[in-house]
């Protein structure tokens, strides 16, 4: 994989590739490597170029995007003609925390459709474990107050400076569209006075 160099199988006669490998994982790799749970050398020859995806808790304003494209996807798939989803199922889809990541969403949006007769996707929003759990939202919105917590920190810090190197974004390891999301959804906002309106 190193030398781009391999041999088939039953011969002698090497062969050359410019061939790219492409892996991607869950899993923390750093720390299995430091636990010796994955070969280190393995690691480095695997760490050329890491793209870090976040999970999609982390980046919801791509929810109503990646919803319009499943349908789109499925919609063809199925000969269906869907115009709308009603905003209230937005809604919940955007404060779903999302544990299994963006195939959950998918597989929900594929369930919508097969479900969905007319031109309105009827999303099956109580098979969504937080909305039968009330457990499940409280913790949610635990999770929240203490991101509303670390959000306003940062900003105080950075004297409300949201973008740029030393900006609240770049402390935080997020983009300033998504920081900004958060700050909407968190009802997070400067008055002209200095104070934070809650």
């Amino acid at each position: 994989m190193q030398e781009r160099e391999f041999e088939r199988l039953g011969s002698s006669h090497t062969l050359r590739t410019d061939a790219r490998l492409i892996a991607s994982t869950n899993r923390d790799l750093v720390a299995m490597v430091k636990e010796q749970k994955f070969r280190m050398d393995l690691y480095y020859r695997l760490d050329v170029f890491p793209v870090h995806v976040p999970p999609l808790c982390e980046r919801r304003e791509d929810i109503p995007l990646l919803v319009r494209h499943f349908v789109q996807q499925f919609a063809r798939r199925m000969n269906k003609t869907i115009d709308t989803i009603a905003s209230d199922g937005m809604n919940t889809l955007m404060q779903y925390p999302w544990p299994a990541n963006i195939r959950e969403l998918q597989n929900l949006i594929e369930r919508a459709m097969i479900l969905s007769t007319g031109p309105v996707l009827k999303v099956p929003l109580c098979d969504l474990p937080a909305s039968q759990d009330g457990v499940a939202s409280k913790k949610q919105k635990t999770l929240e107050e203490a991101e509303r917590r670390t959000i306003l920190e940062t900003l105080k810090a950075t004297n409300w400076v949201v973008s740029g190197p030393r900006g609240a974004a770049a402390l935080l390891g997020l983009k300033r569209s998504t920081l900004q999301f958060r700050m909407d959804k968190l009802g997070i906002r400067r008055h002209p006075s200095g104070e934070t309106q809650a």
